[in-house]
C-alpha cells in the first residue's frame, strides 16, 4: 500500500500505532460509528481491536485500511478502506469511512476520495470502484451522488444493524470512463 499525499490530507496505511490518536478523535462517539455497523470503541484496546480486525482483512487481500491524516496538524483524523478487492476483475470497493466530527461537511471527504479514486483507476488499473451505504444514510447518499457515483440499485435486507433492524445496502460506481469528469469535478471541488 502506498501513502496518498494530498494538499489537506494524508492516507498513509492504517496501523496499530494508530489506535491511541484514533480513539481520541473517534471513541465513544457513537454518531460517528452510526452506518459501519461496529460499535463505538469504549476505549484504546476496543480500537486496537478494531485495526487489527482491519489489519487481518488487510492480510487475507479483503481489505487495505488507510489512516487519514490532517497535513497542517499531523493529527489523525478518520480512516477510509479499499474492501472487497478483486485483482482479477479490477474491481475495489471504498468504504468503512469515518472522519472525527469537526471535519464532517469539509474538504477531508472529498480529497480523501480524490486520492483513493486517483489510487484505484491510474495506480491500480480499476475498471470500476464501488461505494455502498445505508438506505437511510441520506447524507452519504447525498456525498457520493454529488461527486459522480452512479445508483445501480438496492440489496434489500442486506445487513444486520447493531440494534437488530435491517438495513438495505444503496451500491453505486464509478467506471474508468467516468473517472476523467468524477475527477475534473472533484479537482473543482478542492479550488
Amino acid at each position: 500500500m502506498n501513502t496518498l499525499v494530498g494538499t489537506s490530507v494524508r492516507l498513509e496505511p492504517l496501523d496499530s500505532h494508530h489506535s491511541d490518536s484514533l480513539f481520541s478523535v473517534l471513541g465513544n462517539d457513537d454518531e460517528a460509528w452510526r452506518w459501519l455497523l461496529i460499535e463505538a470503541p469504549r476505549s484504546v484496546v476496543e480500537m486496537t481491536a478494531i485495526i487489527d480486525e482491519y489489519l487481518k482483512e488487510k492480510q487475507s487481500g479483503y481489505r487495505e485500511p488507510y489512516a487519514v491524516i490532517d497535513q497542517t496538524t499531523n493529527e489523525v483524523i478518520g480512516s477510509a478502506s479499499f474492501m472487497d478487492i478483486s485483482a482479477a476483475n479490477r474491481n475495489r470497493e471504498i468504504g468503512s469511512t469515518i472522519y472525527a466530527r469537526k471535519f464532517w461537511r469539509t474538504r477531508v471527504n472529498t480529497e480523501t476520495k480524490l486520492l483513493m479514486l486517483t489510487e484505484a483507476f491510474e495506480v491500480k488499473q480499476c475498471i470500476r470502484v464501488c461505494l455502498k451505504t445505508d438506505h437511510l444514510n441520506v447524507r452519504s447518499q447525498d456525498a457520493i451522488e454529488r461527486i459522480g457515483g452512479v445508483f445501480e440499485g438496492a440489496l434489500r435486507s442486506h445487513r444486520v444493524r447493531l440494534d437488530g433492524t435491517l438495513r438495505d445496502s444503496m451500491y453505486y460506481s464509478i467506471l474508468d470512463s467516468e473517472w476523467p469528469s468524477v475527477k475534473r469535478k472533484l479537482q473543482g471541488f478542492l479550488t
